[in-house]
């Protein structure tokens, strides 16, 4: 039964468990005052939405959330934290290999609609967490192999559902399946990263836009590769013909790769990590770019203050300044600094990429440090293009905090 506000029945609130099919569920009661705020459906409960004792429950588990009435209202995974429950469903029904292989299965028809699976491209997001209906779950999709990250200790004891989830959607499209939640976890969950389902090489190749890359999932950041921003990247192809472009923060040099197809006549990538450097290197040797390319270590706010006018793209794409609330401040003043530099380097006529992955900057906060930058830069700078994560990347309507990615394509001019 789906909640309903004008449901008038009389229940009786249980405070160990109540059955649901063949699955008994502890069960949890919400506050009466703060229902309202979590009958919105959005995919989290605060703990402070919660008026039942909670010690006694186990993290990870699935409960069943009840309002302040005992009414049936949603199923999730509890954790002991301020999140306290992800929401797995709104309609009672049990949590099973059943349930992840129709959300996982739902999830690849969408990308195939999508069309994201094509000879050119190899590269996509399987399951973005509350966006899917799974939250705490990331699936990443390389050429035939699948790297699950668990960002919840319920999502990494369901790991074996998933894995069947995947192998009976993907078939003959599925090799492998790899698990890399350690370090997305709590280290007393003694998650270990590994092969759950075949084997393959790694580095392991795949296409993104027809360019080729040398995906490390077990060493390299995240999953191995930014996918967020592959449409991005090839909007830069667009731009990039006969230009001179800069890539800041270059990380596997997914934007040099895709100015260089598109026609740039020279392109700089820069980072801090020499490790990231070689990786960058390493993929531009495999589709022999090596001619229209060059590398730099350095820290890119210090290198772009006396850069001078030699470039016509600037690409800033620097790592979440912020990952909490307090530190949002913080954040704002380096985005503006760092595009301020660029800004005040740029050819005239210029373009400028210029993102945030921060989640507690939000798409209006970032477009206005932006504009801050501009009036103090005193050039005229024109907002050509808002760009933001692609559709592999869903955002359910309720979570907000889901659109996590924002991104301008700015022209700088004197």
């Amino acid at each position: 039964m789906v909640y309903s506000p004008n449901v008038r029945l009389i229940a009786t609130f249980v405070d160990l468990s109540i059955e649901t099919g063949q699955q008994m569920y502890d069960t949890i009661k919400l506050s009466r005052k703060k229902f309202d705020l979590v009958s919105r459906r959005h995919p989290w409960i605060f703990s402070g939405a919660i008026e039942s004792d909670t010690s006694g429950l186990k993290e990870g588990e699935v409960v069943r959330v009840c309002d302040h009435r005992g009414l049936f209202f949603a199923l999730g995974h509890f954790h002991a934290s301020t999140i306290a429950v992800r929401i797995l469903s709104f309609e009672d029904t049990e949590i099973n290999a059943e349930f992840f292989r129709r959300r996982i299965e739902a999830a690849v028809v969408l990308r195939k609609k999508l069309g994201l699976f094509r000879e050119d491209n190899q590269i996509l997001r399987l399951v973005h967490g509350e966006g899917d209906g799974l939250p705490g779950l990331i699936v990443d999709y390389y050429a035939g192999v699948a790297i699950i990250q668990c960002h919840s200790i319920g999502m990494h004891q369901s790991v074996e559902w998933i894995v069947e989830g995947l192998k009976g959607a993907l078939k003959e499209e599925l090799t492998a399946v790899y698990e890399k939640s350690s370090g997305a976890l709590p280290e007393r969950v003694g998650a270990k990263d590994g092969y759950r389902y075949g084997t393959a090489a790694c580095p392991h190749q795949a296409k993104e836009h027809g360019i080729q890359y040398a995906i490390d999932w077990v060493s390299g950041q995240k999953t191995g590769f930014f996918i967020d921003q592959r449409e991005n990247r090839a909007l830069l192809g667009k731009y990039a013909r006969d230009k001179k472009v800069l890539n800041c923060f270059c990380y596997t040099g997914g934007f040099s790769l895709a100015a260089i197809q598109g026609g740039a006549t020279e392109v700089v990538s820069l980072d801090s990590s020499r490790k990231a450097i070689e990786l960058t290197e390493e993929n531009v040797r495999l589709n022999g770019m090596e001619s229209k390319h060059r590398s730099v270590v350095a820290d890119a706010m210090e290198y772009m203050k006396e850069l001078g006018d030699q470039y016509d793209i600037i690409i800033l794409d620097p790592p979440a300044f912020a990952k909490h609330r307090n530190k949002r401040h913080q954040a704002v003043q380096g985005y503006k600094r760092l595009n301020l530099h660029a800004m005040r380097q740029i050819r005239s006529g210029g373009l400028i990429f210029t993102f945030s992955c921060s989640q507690v900057v939000d798409k209006t906060l970032f477009t206005n440090t932006i504009i801050a930058a501009a009036m103090e830069s005193g050039r005229r700078v024109r907002i050509l293009e808002q760009l933001h994560q692609p559709a592999d990347h869903p955002i359910d309507a309720y979570h907000p905090e889901g659109e996590y990615l924002k991104g301008l394509v700015i022209e700088v001019s004197d």
